[in-house]
């Protein structure tokens, strides 16, 4: 019965990133929930080079459902630099937004001190670094030349080249953010810094997909006060032949297991289908099989 069972599982391969990022922590908790709560379904986590790798694989069938930045998706569902993608989200993952690390002995304070400092970016296939680009552009800044750009082969990497004082600072974001957390808790503490208050306008006034998101005091070690950051939900999006039925699965087991993947997660509350509908920037964007559970759910009239 067992062999007949495991059979009978519908296989779903689920793209995520490079090791020592947030996005495969996220998937292994995504992918133990859900097939948890449907023994009919088999997610599989693969690592991948991050969000922009990601949209070309779920283009061309290679994985069916794939992780990827709201910047990333909404360059490829707009069409930016590329013919629009024929995609569909699944479900909105978390928030994530952008800012700096440093060591707490650095000198710098605002933005403007990172200036023509080398800055660890992310690895480059990250959608992290598609939000810097979009972030400093509204700054009329460039990241590649007003700054020393350092890509990273794994995202991991970055932390100790904020410690041994390769790179002045790292960029990421997200609550309990690898990263973050590595910096944070060595022996010689950590700072933040993230666009000021004039400095979001500009952004916001030039790309209005970004959003303004708070980061909660005592979100990392030594962090005292909130901080306020620019970011957007990342998202679950899927291949183009998924058939209906397995969206659908997918997002029931999502809904059901809604209390398993917040425990297994730091951010895996915010992973609900009503957020999804609220990340998404258009209903009909949402995959035709998700839309379905959440009108018998109730979720959506």
């Amino acid at each position: 019965m067992d062999k007949a069972a495991a059979q009978e599982k519908t296989n779903v391969v689920l793209g995520t990133a490079t090791p020592g990022g947030g996005f495969p922590v996220y998937g292994a908790a995504y992918s133990s929930t859900l097939n948890e709560m449907d023994p009919t379904l088999s997610v599989e986590p693969k690592n991948t080079k991050g969000s922009t790798e990601n949209i070309p694989l779920l283009e061309a069938g290679r994985i069916h459902i794939g992780q990827a930045t709201g910047e990333v998706t909404y360059e490829a569902l707009a069409g930016v630099g590329r013919p629009p993608a024929n995609l569909r989200i699944i479900n909105a993952m978390y928030s994530s937004f952008g800012m700096f690390v440093l060591r707490a002995d650095s000198p710098a304070r605002t933005l403007a001190d990172l200036k023509g400092k080398p800055i660890a970016w992310g690895a480059s296939g990250s959608g992290f670094v598609v939000l810097a680009r979009y972030v400093f552009d509204g700054l009329g800044l460039d990241i590649n030349k007003d700054f020393s750009p350092i890509y990273l082969e794994r995202a991991g990497d970055g932390p100790a080249m904020v410690l041994d004082g390769r790179a002045a600072a790292l960029w990421g974001g997200g609550i309990g953010w690898p990263g973050f957390v590595a910096v944070s808790k060595s022996p010689g503490g950590a700072r933040f810094i993230a666009p000021g208050a004039e400095d979001i306008k500009r952004v916001l006034a030039r790309h209005s997909f970004i959003k303004t998101i708070t980061v909660p005091a005592g979100s990392y070690p030594g962090q005292d006060a909130p901080i306020t950051a620019l970011g957007s939900y990342s998202l679950v999006l899927a291949s183009p032949s998924l058939p209906d039925d397995v969206a659908y699965r997918l997002a029931r087991a999502l809904n059901k297991g809604q209390s398993v993947i917040a425990a297994r997660h730091a951010q895996g509350s915010e992973s609900t289908l009503a957020n999804t509908l609220a990340a998404a920037p258009r209903q009909d964007l949402i995959h035709p099989g998700v839309l379905r559970y959440m009108r018998e759910a109730g979720i959506l009239n």
